[in-house]
């Protein structure tokens, strides 16, 4: 097993909720990619995405797309 070290602010430590010092690479990813996650939702209240229906955001990806490709 292979030992890696970062270094973070106490500000960021907080921010993920860790609450010690050492944990697994899995573990700090599931702390990521939870606050992540909770931040997009969080995001898509505030903007109104979260009502948005299936249809409604596949179109709104392809007009994206498309004007993308005609740029």
């Amino acid at each position: 097993m292979k030992s890696v070290t970062i270094q973070i602010s106490d500000f960021e430590f907080n921010q993920l909720g860790l609450n010690k010092s050492t944990f697994s690479f899995s573990e700090l990813i599931e702390k990521i990619t939870k606050q992540s996650l909770e931040k997009s939702i969080q995001l898509a209240n505030k903007y109104g995405l979260s009502k948005m229906t299936m249809e409604e955001i596949d179109n709104e990806i392809k007009a994206y797309r498309n004007a993308k490709n005609n740029s």
